[in-house]
């Protein structure tokens, strides 16, 4: 999981990993669940953040 946690995803791209994703404006305050294969969603209106990074998987160890 290490890698996928670090990376962001930017609206329209392919979800790679099923679960809980965090803007990444660094306010923390934003959350998505995604599931794999879908597209991720643009960040909820008044967040400055441009993307998703990964918080928690929806299958640890899967």
């Amino acid at each position: 999981m290490g890698e996928d946690t670090a990376m962001v995803h930017h609206p329209g791209e392919v979800v790679p990993v099923s679960g809980i994703y965090e803007c990444d404006c660094r306010q923390g305050h934003e959350y998505s669940t995604d599931v794999k294969g879908h597209r991720f969603p643009p960040p909820h209106k008044g967040c400055c953040g441009s993307g998703w990074k990964l918080k928690a998987p929806a299958h640890p160890g899967a």
